[in-house]
C-alpha cells in the first residue's frame, strides 16, 4: 500500500446541498421493491442458475411478496429468453406481478427483449446506458451529445415496440448507468430527454433508477445525490425514484436506506445481497431493519430458514453465519455477559404485560423469523453461567438455583476446555447428570424404593431399600419431616453427615405428567457447599433422590 494514498486517489467530491432534508427524515412506509436476484445476482455466480433453479428463485420470491421482478436479460442468449418467455406462458405469474427485464440501448437487444415478453400481462423494460465521465471518456470516447442521444434513441425504440403489443400493460425504466459517479445535471438533463421521448405521467409514471454501480463515496453523499435529483427533476410527480446500491465499500444498505430518506420510491436489490463484487443492497436486511422500527416492510421472512435454504441452493453462495437477521449465529450469545442479560430479558418479557420487545442484543424476535429460542444461548469456553442455565432450561425444563448455576459452572467450564469446541444440550445435559448423579445407574447411593410412615410422637420415619455400588440394603431414619429423616437415615446407615442449607423445587412441563424436580443446597463435614438434584414424577421421591444426589457428591 501507498505511503500517501492521496497522490492516487481523490475523495470524492461533496454535493452542493447545504439546506438538506434527508438527515431529519424518518422511514415509515416502505418502497416499491424491486428483487434483481434473477439478472444482477445471477450473472455474478460462477455458474449461473439453470431453468430448474430459475423457477425456484421465483416462486420464492412469490411467495416472500415481490411484486417486481427483474427476471434476465434476453437479449444475451437463448437460455435467458427462453426462461422468460417460459414464465409469461406458464401462466404461474400472478396478475399484480411485474416481470422485468433488462437491456442496453441498443436497437436490437430492446427488440429481442421486448419479443421475450411477448405475451406478458405486466412488464417493465429496463433500458440503460453509462453517462459518467470515465465511461464517456475511456470506454465510450463520447461526448455529452453523443451519449445522451444513446438514451433518447434508446427511449424512441421502446415507444415503438411497446405500441405494437397493446395487450400488454407496459411500463418503462431508465437507467443513467454509473449515476454515483457522473455530474448530477448531466444526469438530471438525460433523463429528462428520455422522459420527453417516453411522455411520463402521475397516473403512468417512469421509472428512474439511479444506480450506485460502483459505491465510490459514503452513504451521506448517496443521499445528498439522490435528494438534488428529486428537487431538480423536471416533472418530478411523473417519476418514480428507483435505487440500485452496490456494496464496494460495505454500505449499500446505508446508502439504500438514506436515499429512501432523500425522496427515492423504489429499491432494487437481491436477498441476502448477492451481486457482483462485494454484492448489491440486500433486501432483507433492508427490509427487517424497517420491521425493527415498527415498519410493515410488505415482505415476508418468517420462515427465514427456507428462504435461506432456496438462496444457497439456487447461487450456490452460503450466507454467511454473521449476516444480519439470516446467519445462523446472529440471534446466538456465547459469552458469559451477552448469554446472562438475554435470559433475563426473555424472563422479563414473559412476565410483563407488554408487547413491546425489549430483549438485550436481540434487536428482533427471533421467533418472527421462525426461529427458536434454543438457538439463541450457546455455550463454549467463552460462556458464564447464564448460557447453560438456559440451555439446561430449554431442553430439560430444570430451573437451577442461582447459586447452583455458579457451583455447576466450573463443571461446563471444565468439560468445554477438555473438548476444545461448542458444547451442544446433549453435552450440558451429560455434565449435568455426572456432576449430581442424576438418572445414572451405579453410583454410590441409589434409591430402589422407601415408604413414609408417622411416629406416635409426630416424627417422620423413612424405610427404605438403598443400592449401593449395586447392593441393594435396607435402611431406615427418623426426622422432622422426609427430607430430615432421609438425611438422618444417611448418617445413620453409612455415618455421612449432611446439613441442609436450603430447598427448592418446581414441576417440570404441565398436566398429568407433569415430573418434579428437587433442588438441595447442603453443607458438609468440613463447611463446603454440595449439591444435589432429584428427578422424579412424584415431588416427595424427587426430594429423596436429592438427598442421595447430594450424598453422592459428598463421597465423590
Amino acid at each position: 500500500m501507498l505511503s500517501q494514498p492521496s497522490k492516487k486517489y481523490q475523495p470524492f467530491a461533496q454535493v452542493n446541498l447545504p439546506d438538506r432534508q434527508w438527515p431529519s427524515q424518518t422511514i415509515t412506509s416502505p418502497p416499491r421493491w424491486l428483487s434483481t436476484d434473477l439478472r444482477d445476482g445471477n450473472q455474478s455466480i460462477i455458474d449461473p442458475m439453470d431453468g430448474v433453479k430459475k423457477n425456484r428463485f421465483f416462486d420464492l420470491l412469490l411467495e416472500v411478496g415481490v411484486k417486481e421482478i427483474e427476471v434476465g436479460f434476453p437479449a444475451a442468449g437463448s437460455t435467458e429468453f427462453d426462461f422468460i418467455q417460459g414464465l409469461v406462458r406458464s401462466g404461474k405469474v400472478p396478475e399484480d406481478v411485474y416481470l422485468q427485464v433488462l437491456t442496453q440501448s441498443r436497437e436490437d437487444l430492446i427488440r429481442t427483449s421486448f419479443e421475450s415478453l411477448e405475451g406478458a400481462q405486466k412488464a417493465i423494460v429496463h433500458l440503460y446506458n453509462a453517462v459518467s465521465p470515465a465511461w464517456r471518456d475511456i470506454v465510450f470516447r463520447m461526448s455529452k451529445d453523443e451519449v445522451r442521444a444513446i438514451a433518447v434513441e434508446g427511449a424512441k425504440i421502446m415507444r415503438d415496440e411497446a405500441a405494437k403489443r397493446p395487450g400488454t400493460d407496459w411500463h418503462f425504466q431508465y437507467s443513467p448507468e454509473t449515476f454515483s459517479t457522473a455530474e448530477l445535471d448531466f444526469s438530471i438533463e438525460v433523463c429528462e430527454a428520455v422522459m420527453e421521448v417516453l411522455a411520463p405521467t402521475p397516473d403512468q409514471p417512469i421509472i428512474l433508477n439511479l444506480p450506485a454501480t460502483v459505491e465510490a463515496a459514503t452513504p451521506n453523499i448517496y443521499a445528498d445525490q439522490i435528494e438534488y435529483f428529486c428537487r431538480n427533476l423536471p416533472n418530478r410527480e411523473s417519476a418514480v425514484i428507483s435505487l440500485h446500491t452496490h456494496n464496494d465499500r460495505g454500505t449499500g444498505v446505508a446508502a439504500a436506506e438514506l436515499g429512501i430518506m432523500a425522496g427515492a420510491d423504489r429499491v432494487e436489490g437481491c436477498l441476502f445481497g448477492n451481486g457482483e463484487r462485494t454484492g448489491n443492497c440486500c433486501l432483507v436486511t433492508v427490509a427487517l431493519n424497517m420491521y425493527t422500527q415498527g415498519v410493515d416492510p410488505g415482505l415476508d421472512f418468517s420462515d427465514i430458514d427456507r428462504v435461506i435454504e432456496t438462496v444457497e441452493y439456487c447461487n450456490d453462495i452460503p450466507v454467511h453465519q454473521r449476516h444480519p437477521y439470516g446467519g445462523e449465529l446472529v440471534f446466538t450469545a456465547f459469552s458469559g455477559s451477552h448469554q446472562d442479560a438475554i435470559k433475563k430479558g426473555f424472563a422479563a418479557h414473559e412476565v410483563q404485560n407488554d408487547e413491546r420487545w425489549r430483549v438485550p442484543y436481540l434487536p428482533i424476535d427471533p421467533a418472527d423469523l421462525g426461529r427458536n429460542y434454543e438457538a439463541v444461548i450457546r455455550v463454549n469456553s467463552q460462556s458464564g453461567k447464564g448460557g447453560f442455565a438456559w440451555v439446561l432450561e430449554q431442553d430439560q425444563g430444570l430451573k437451577l438455583p442461582k447459586k447452583m448455576q455458579s457451583d455447576f459452572s466450573r463443571h461446563v467450564q471444565f468439560m468445554a476446555d477438555d473438548l476444545g469446541r461448542e458444547l451442544d444440550a446433549s453435552d450440558i445435559w451429560s455434565a449435568f447428570q455426572n456432576a449430581y448423579h442424576v438418572q445414572i445407574d451405579n453410583k454410590h447411593f441409589q434409591l430402589v424404593d422407601y415408604e413414609e410412615s408417622r411416629a406416635s410422637d409426630g416424627t417422620r420415619i423413612f424405610a427404605g431399600t438403598v443400592a449401593v455400588a449395586g447392593e441393594e440394603q435396607r435402611v431406615s431414619g427418623r426426622g422432622n419431616g422426609l427430607i430430615s429423616s432421609v438425611m438422618s437415615t444417611i448418617e445413620d446407615s453409612f455415618g455421612l453427615k449432611l446439613k441442609i442449607r436450603d430447598y427448592t423445587e418446581h414441576a417440570l412441563g404441565s398436566g398429568r405428567d407433569a415430573r418434579a424436580a428437587a433442588y438441595l443446597e447442603c453443607e458438609g463435614e468440613n463447611g463446603e457447599t454440595i449439591w444435589g438434584v432429584g428427578i422424579d414424577e412424584d415431588v416427595a421421591t424427587a426430594s429423596v433422590r436429592a438427598v442421595l444426589s447430594a450424598a453422592n457428591t459428598a463421597v465423590g
